[in-house]
């Protein structure tokens, strides 16, 4: 049996739309005949602004990392292009995110776009926000919880089948020996991706979990472990900033092994054009937030959910290698890949 979709808010009966349009229509008139501008014209601006669309996106994303700007660029696009009102806020700590989550849900925001890297902590505000009305959609991270923790809707990359395909490249490149960094140990989207290239490279795969917020700690362990190992060769990173440590890492380290990533910024587009990471898989954070933002539009003034509810939208994954990175290069430096 289908369950059916929750129903958006109701914008009002036929007869209240009729009067309101007809008394805009003559506020309107009497304001062109008087010639002039209204002095009431900033109060007028702040009320329009008022009874826009009110929208949160909270994510786990940590502050100094290019790809949530990506997203917050996407989410950004959408807002502007839709006409509504959209506040940003994140944090990497799983109870900040949440509180943050409870945050947006006391200010009444109209709708929620949210990450799940950690689901467990967020069952419990998207329940509060669905209690209070609010439509919640995921992106990015949770593609295996998001149906379970109440989510609306959900756009992003399936990090297990990005894996996987990552193995099978890796296996078609002759590699022999693969390290797997997780820059935050506990994000389900990253164990995802190192499990499923493990599931399909015939070579070997092991992991080296790091600590993201630190990138001397993490080149240092990448280098170390390099040199504990000289049979890796090749190092996953999980983000284009990881990547470019690692690469520094392979030469101080003085070692064979070449560098992939998940993940791609515009550094990171440079470097896969000179040749210094093989390749990346991009997921293109830019369209997930504007996906997300868009669907929150859409749902609050038609109705319409992406999937029908019981289906993710899938923004990745895509190979960015030497042979097509051109086509995205003017894209990265405008800063929306």
């Amino acid at each position: 049996m289908n369950t059916p979709l929750p129903a958006p808010p109701s914008s009002g009966s036929p007869r209240s739309v009729r009067l309101v349009v007809l008394a805009a229509a003559c506020c309107l008139l009497l304001a062109g005949c008087s010639g002039v501008p209204s002095s009431g014209s900033d109060a007028d601006a702040a009320g329009r602004s008022a009874n826009r669309i009110k929208l949160a996106l909270v994510t786990h994303g940590a502050k100094s990392d290019a790809f949530w700007e990506l997203v917050r660029k996407g989410a950004e696009a959408a807002a502007a292009k839709d006409g509504v009102d959209l506040t940003y806020a994140s944090d990497s700590d799983g109870a900040g995110q949440a509180e943050l989550m409870r945050d947006a849900i006391a200010d009444r925001v109209d709708g929620i776009a949210v990450t799940l890297a950690k689901p467990q902590a967020m069952k419990s505000p998207v329940a509060a926000a669905k209690a209070a009305g609010i439509p919640v959609v995921g992106l990015n991270s949770g593609i295996d919880a998001w149906r379970s923790v109440g989510l609306l809707e959900y756009f992003g990359q399936d990090e297990s089948v990005a894996g996987r395909a990552v193995g099978d490249k890796l296996d078609g490149l002759g590699a022999k020996h693969a390290l797997c960094v997780i820059h935050e140990r506990g994000n389900i989207a990253l164990e995802a991706r190192c499990a499923g290239v493990k599931k399909t490279f015939t070579g070997d795969t092991e992991m080296l979990y790091v600590d993201g917020t630190d990138m001397d700690a993490v080149t240092a362990a990448v280098t170390t472990r390099l040199q504990q190992n000289p049979d890796i060769d090749e190092v996953i990173a999980n983000g284009a900033q990881f990547a470019l440590a690692a690469v520094q890492a392979a030469g101080k380290a003085d070692s064979k092994a070449k560098v992939a990533t998940f993940d791609l910024n515009k550094d990171l587009v440079s470097a896969v054009r000179d040749g210094s990471v093989q390749f990346a898989v991009d997921q293109q954070p830019y369209l997930q937030g504007y996906l997300a933002v868009d669907a929150l539009w859409l749902y609050r003034t038609n109705g319409n959910v992406s999937g029908g509810g019981v289906a993710p939208v899938l923004t990745g994954p895509a190979f960015v290698t030497k042979t097509n990175v051109a086509d995205v290069t003017r894209f990265a430096s405008a800063g929306t890949r």
